[in-house]
């Protein structure tokens, strides 16, 4: 095995998750590999980009050669027709990977596979998804144990519920939600506001991903990020507020919002068939990976903290992109800490 220092870690996928992975994997002194199809970026010192085709085996044979492990961060965009036709190729580009250099493989997942639950979800539920998109995640899942229990992979599942934090924009509590609470106006959630629902903080998802990757006992599960105490939408956004020190505005979004702004964002459209999840409690038991590894959750607060400060730094960076250097009073305020 190769020492911490020369270890290769390949990341597919540029995206928040992707990114929070690898800025965790340099402060522990990893070598890391970052693949996409077509963006150029500007990495930190400590990692490399690769441009290529994730669906194309000769491309991930060759870049995933000598990885120790493999993080699965991909995936098409918020699309059923874009699902159907890049996520089975993609993922069987990224198992190929996976096969051929014998790295173990993380794959970041979501709940959808589950379907309507009436209590917390655990990862001994069966896959009963009712929607296209959670057939989809179930069939996807399925595949990749599939190939670890032919001895052909070495898989685990990290399963997230709906994660905000650094660098997350289009997400259910992402920019729609900070965006305007930092201008002082109304957040706009999605669903009833006041059922309990989980969260998932983009920094506890990537270093739950880092841990399967480091313990073999992982293998061949399927493991529910940990995730702070499940509170309402309400209470997220309350929490929101208060650190901004703020008035408290907000609305959430029903199916029939949903639709109408399904008109100018696609994404909403896209998000219909999910709603279930918003309009009965949807709770995570992550006990199973706190028991085995251990509590890495971040508090609601500070992660809210965290996330506030991202985007203050990326509304500034947008307005000097836009050639007007002022930030809106609410965005220049110090996050305490």
């Amino acid at each position: 095995m190769n020492t911490s220092q020369t270890e290769l870690h390949v990341i597919f996928g540029t995206g928040a998750l992707g990114m929070a992975i690898a800025h965790q994997l340099v402060a522990k002194g990893k070598q890391v590999r970052l693949v996409n199809r077509s963006h150029s970026l500007q990495l930190p010192q400590g990692m490399e980009l690769a441009i290529g085709d994730a669906s194309d085996p000769s491309f991930t044979q060759k870049i995933c050669q000598n990885a120790e492990v493999i993080y699965h961060c991909a995936g098409p965009r918020y699309s059923f027709k874009a699902w159907v036709q890049e996520f089975p190729p993609l993922q069987q580009g990224i198992l190929a990977g996976a096969i051929a250099s014998g790295a173990k493989l993380i794959y970041g997942d979501s709940l959808y596979g589950y379907g309507k639950v009436k209590e917390p979800m655990r990862e001994d539920l069966p896959y009963a998804a009712h929607t296209n998109k959670g057939k989809m995640r179930a069939a996807l899942a399925e595949t990749l144990m599939k190939a670890h229990r032919a001895g052909k992979a070495r898989v685990a599942i990290a399963r997230a519920s709906d994660f905000y934090g650094e660098g997350v924009l289009n997400s259910v509590f992402g920019d729609r939600v900070f965006i305007p609470a930092l201008q002082g106006k109304t957040a706009e959630a999605i669903g009833n506001l006041d059922l309990p629902h989980t969260y998932t903080y983009i920094r506890d998802l990537a270093k739950a991903m880092i841990v399967l990757g480091e313990r073999e006992e992982a293998i061949g599960q399927v493991w529910h990020v940990p995730n702070a105490p499940t509170i309402s939408t309400r209470d997220m956004l309350n929490l929101l507020f208060e650190e901004l020190e703020l008035p408290a505005k907000m609305n959430g979004m029903g199916k029939l919002m949903m639709r109408i702004g399904g008109f100018f964002i696609p994404e909403a459209a896209e998000s219909v068939e999910m709603m279930y999840q918003f309009e009965h409690p949807f709770i995570v038991d992550s006990s199973k990976f706190v028991k085995t590894f251990g509590d890495i959750a971040t508090p609601h607060r500070q992660a809210i903290r965290n996330t506030i400060a991202w985007y203050r730094q990326y509304l500034q960076t947008q307005m000097e992109q836009q050639g007007n250097r002022k930030v809106p009073q609410s965005a220049q305020k110090i996050v305490r800490t």
